[in-house]
């Protein structure tokens, strides 16, 4: 059994994955508070129950379209591996902007603390493989 296999280590990866996704979508809500009839966006929170499952459809996402030969394709873009919600907010500035920096500077540190828990016990669960295996 491949050290990637064991459901845990799988579980604790894609919750990670799931907050370096979030805290991008944080920032460009934060980086996005001044722009008119802007929505904040989050992500949808994780569910482990089906197998498989744990990173739902993207329910929308912007592609670049190439329409002249000499333009250049994107690169290094894929689609999100997690699905965006957009809530309503009921604070919203003249502009359509419904961006509240406080709200969103405390969904950062609270994603922070979750992004620093899964990895401490994903390093503390690579600690005890290790031991089991007689490693140090």
């Amino acid at each position: 059994m491949a050290i990637t296999d064991i459901p845990i280590l799988s579980m604790l990866r894609t919750r990670l994955q799931w907050a370096q996704e979030r805290q991008r979508v944080l920032a460009e809500n934060v980086a996005n508070a001044d722009t008119p009839r802007y929505q904040a966006r989050d992500l949808a929170p994780l569910k482990f129950e089906a197998p498989g499952e744990d990173a739902p459809a993207t329910v929308s996402s912007v592609v670049l379209a190439t329409t002249e030969p000499g333009h250049m394709s994107g690169f290094g873009l894929s689609p999100p591996r997690f699905r965006t919600e957009s809530k309503g907010n009921y604070e919203v500035r003249p502009t359509g902007n419904a961006v509240n920096l406080k709200e969103e500077m405390m969904k950062v540190a609270a994603n922070q603390m979750d992004f620093r828990a899964a990895t401490a016990v994903y390093t503390r669960s690579l600690s005890l493989i290790k031991t089991a295996l007689g490693k140090k």
